[in-house]
């Protein structure tokens, strides 16, 4: 498995140009809370144990756990943002429609801007080559606001 600098080296590859890099920070959120929407729109079974069950609760331990095993500080940094995406999951399901639908829209929205993203930076996203890169992204993000907070995420990165 790659380490976690060499995950954030290869991502920051073809995310270069500042226009791509600006829109990345105002569509890789709304990209994550749309797929963390559509998990929790699958049906979930009823558990006597846990009422409230859901699959995004699933999904997301799992990707903080992959987290985890690239860069433990990142993951911590990681759970405070997905409590705040699950807070604004829970403010879209009091929309008069389907969560669902609304994550669809912001969804389509979010990728076409980071199409075009990708077309002024002149590179393919990096997920076309791994999938894995998909998960990349927020921790791109993260890395970039721990160094500015000069704080320390991999054995190997500097202060």
């Amino acid at each position: 498995m790659r380490n976690i600098n060499e995950w954030l080296t290869e991502y920051g590859q073809s995310h270069q140009n500042p226009v791509n890099k600006q829109l990345h920070w105002l569509c890789v959120p709304p990209i994550v809370l749309t797929v963390l929407g559509f998990v929790a729109s699958l049906p979930a079974p009823s558990l006597a144990i846990w009422p409230a069950f859901n699959w995004v609760y699933v999904v997301s331990f799992l990707a903080l756990l992959y987290y985890w095993f690239l860069s433990p500080p990142l993951a911590l940094g990681m759970i405070p943002l997905l409590g705040l995406l699950l807070f604004l999951l829970g403010l879209l399901t009091r929309l008069p429609w389907p969560l669902w639908q609304s994550c669809l829209v912001i969804f389509v929205l979010a990728w076409i801007v980071q199409f075009i993203g990708h077309h002024i930076e002149g590179k393919q996203p990096s997920f076309f080559k791994d999938l894995q890169f998909l998960l990349i992204g927020p921790l791109w993000l993260l890395a970039f606001v721990y160094r500015a907070l000069n704080l320390k995420y991999s054995p190997t990165h500097d202060k």
